[in-house]
């Protein structure tokens, strides 16, 4: 058999190894197949013996052992990238490996590089020496199949960003369906409300309910975590609250049983910082349980220092039973102003990394006492924006004025 002959028949081979490697990732074969058909084709077409493949894995920073065969030597799983030094002028390789891993059975390693970084190690051994083996063209194969390997990587990564941008749309809009529609704005009750979420999707929890013309209930809480999980948590929080109200039990209860209700769904794995409230207007009494959250400020025209509003108990879903409970009373309130907050408020930062804090809250409110609940947002803000001075908020800020007469 002439040179020449030779020559083409080994043109030959590796045109169908082309073609095969090819018509798989068109047909797109998944990982398993198309790391399988590459390592028959190089086994049946090509003067190859024996292969180990490992492919980089950028996000953790190593190289993962694919493909293995006729090997009896131990190798390692993974390759770290530090571990890894190749001298192209020498056309030499240096792995910086324990001893109890070997790489003498696979005597010829190819690399795949995109620019200046490698993206896969091919080592192998031929079947005939004499046979010769194409290392241009090997190396090309190695790097159709590996490309082909990080384009699919690249789609899932992107299918998996399109499910997480769609779950994120799902839980804004059940969040979204949470807050009241709108809030009241007569002669015995004005309300406002800021919110604004650190991402698309927040932890904080705010409600108004006006049970009827003598009753109104107001809460404010904050749910530990963020995204999908803290946004089913807090529907179905509002849901056992709104059916505890309806059922017209005392404020102790209703925190007790969202507690068992908030333990019972997460194990204890996730709470709620919580303050409920309820004001008679005929009876002109607040009562309130403030479950470990930050207290909302009271302020009251007989008194020119605003209040804070503590008693309570501990966070809810921490423990299937409160360890302690205690509801707090204000009675002959006429004319008051609520604002319940929560802790991205007091928490915000400046260009200095000092936080807002509770000082400057308070030293707002009794700058400011009688304001209307509109101005006082208003102003409030600036001066927040002010302190900030565009420091982007690093959690949600949810503010609840309630001015009462």
């Amino acid at each position: 058999m002439t040179a020449e002959t030779i020559k083409y028949q080994r043109k030959e081979l590796e045109l169908k190894a082309l073609l095969e490697i090819t018509q798989a990732i068109n047909e797109n074969k998944d990982e398993n197949v198309l790391l399988n058909i590459f390592k028959f084709t190089c086994l049946i077409h090509l003067n190859i013996k024996s292969l180990v493949l490992y492919v980089y894995n950028q996000q953790e920073q190593f190289f993962l052992r694919r493909i293995s065969h006729q090997v009896k030597e131990k190798l390692p799983e993974k390759i770290q990238k530090a571990d890894v030094q190749e001298n192209k002028e020498l056309g030499k390789l240096s792995l910086s490996l324990s001893e109890e891993y070997s790489f003498t059975e696979v005597n010829i390693y190819v690399p795949v590089y995109h620019k200046d970084k490698m993206l896969a190690i091919l080592f192998m051994s031929t079947k005939d020496g004499d046979a010769g083996l194409d290392l241009d063209f090997t190396q090309a194969l190695t790097n159709i199949l590996v490309v082909a390997l990080e384009n699919k990587r690249f789609a899932r990564k992107q299918l998996e960003q399109e499910s997480f941008r769609k779950e994120m749309e799902i839980a804004s809009n059940v969040q979204r369906m949470l807050f009241p529609a709108t809030l009241p704005d007569h002669e015995k009750l004005r309300a406002q409300v800021t919110y604004i979420p650190h991402s698309s999707v927040g932890g904080d929890y705010y409600d108004l309910i006006e049970r009827s013309e003598d009753d109104v209930y107001f809460c404010v809480g904050d749910v530990s975590g963020k995204g999908m999980p803290a946004s089913l948590l807090m529907s179905n929080f509002q849901a056992a609250l709104r059916t505890l109200l309806r059922s017209g039990t005392d404020l102790k209860t209703i925190v007790e049983q969202l507690n068992f209700s908030t333990f019972d769904t997460t194990k204890g794995e996730r709470f709620i910082t919580f303050f409920l409230g309820h004001y008679s207007y005929s009876k002109k009494k607040l009562t309130y349980v403030n479950a470990g959250h930050n207290p909302p400020v009271l302020c009251t025209s007989a008194s020119n220092s605003p209040e804070l509003l503590e008693a309570g108990t501990t966070i809810l879903g921490a423990f299937e039973t409160l360890p302690f409970m205690e509801q707090g009373e204000r009675e002959n309130l006429a004319h008051f102003t609520l604002h319940l907050y929560t802790d991205g408020l007091t928490e915000a930062l400046n260009p200095n990394e000092e936080e807002f804090g509770e000082e400057r809250f308070l030293a707002y409110i009794a700058a400011h006492p009688s304001f209307d609940p509109e101005r006082f947002h208003k102003g409030f803000l600036s001066d927040l924006a002010k302190f900030s001075d565009g420091i982007p908020v690093r959690d949600d800020i949810t503010l609840l004025s309630l001015q009462f007469n």
